[in-house]
């Protein structure tokens, strides 16, 4: 992972141990997702066996572990870092710009 940005110069890790929050919002996510298998089994796999809830959970979990690791980073960084989104083609809020 790059250190910063390469189109607004954001440095992605603002101090030591910024990203440690992030495990919270990614046991969010976790939590999430097995309440969601729970749900979803409950519903329309009319209750199955204990087996076919941890083998879905386990398979879940580890097909969106990717996605819940970037985003559970990504939604740290938008919350406590400070940055704001901008869309393309719109001038960054970023006061280290260059293109003053």
């Amino acid at each position: 992972m790059p250190a910063h940005c390469p189109v607004c110069a954001q440095t992605y890790e603002p101090e030591p141990g910024f990203y440690y929050g992030a495990m919270y919002i990614s046991f969010g996510f976790a939590v999430a997702v097995f309440a969601l298998v729970g749900v979803v089994l409950y519903y329309l796999a009319g209750d199955p066996p204990l087996w076919a809830y941890i083998v879905s959970v386990a398979v879940v979990t580890l097909l969106t572990t990717p996605l819940v690791y970037r985003y559970s980073r990504a939604l740290m960084l938008y919350l406590f870092g400070g940055v704001s989104y901008a869309p393309r083609g719109a001038r960054p809020a970023n006061p280290r710009s260059t293109d003053r």
